[in-house]
């Protein structure tokens, strides 16, 4: 299922015309403020797919039931520019692990490859996972992460979170 933050009304949308805006793309600080401020966003929306369950609360009142997360999901980020992405994921996920893949774009005879040379996950297996990746082109590179990270278990479910996703790429997901 691909849930487009960009068609929905909220404030992504500000966030999301800068990102992509090459004028204020030259200002560094803004363009990483702006991938940690959509990665905040990306965060409470990716939580409202989590499995919750149901807690008692001690308030000075009494008593409180409430829906709380049955677990942090692990966050993985693609290293290129998902640093400041991370950070938004962090900022809401606080107590998750965090993992990271090293991923780089090898140009050879006009084509381009994608070679993976660094991964490091804890164990996935039965854990949510978020697989943070600023942007997605082709998904080749991301569909070798994934291969690359059920290597280290086969995770509950995976969430994948790009800001900017090319058409071709989720057809080329969404065939898999």
């Amino acid at each position: 299922m691909v849930f487009n933050v960009g068609e929905q009304n909220s404030l992504a949308n500000q966030f999301l015309a800068e990102l992509r805006d090459k004028v204020i793309q030259l200002d560094r600080d803004r363009f990483r403020n702006n991938l940690e401020r959509l990665g905040e966003i990306m965060a409470y929306e990716i939580s409202k797919k989590l499995s919750y369950r149901q807690l008692e609360v001690e308030t000075p009142l009494g008593t409180s039931k409430m829906n709380l997360p049955e677990s942090n999901p692990i966050l993985i980020a693609i290293l290129r520019a998902a640093l400041p992405y991370l950070n938004g994921f962090q900022n809401y996920f606080n107590k998750s692990d965090v993992g990271f893949i090293g991923a780089f774009r090898k140009k050879k005879s006009g084509e381009v490859s994608i070679k993976l040379d660094y991964a490091a996950a804890p164990d996935l297996t039965d854990k949510q996972v978020i697989l943070i990746d600023p942007m997605l082109a082709t998904g080749n590179s991301l569909l070798d992460s994934v291969r690359e990270l059920t290597t280290r278990g086969t995770p509950a479910h995976l969430h994948i979170a790009a800001l900017v996703a090319a058409p071709e790429g989720i057809a080329h997901l969404e065939k898999i």
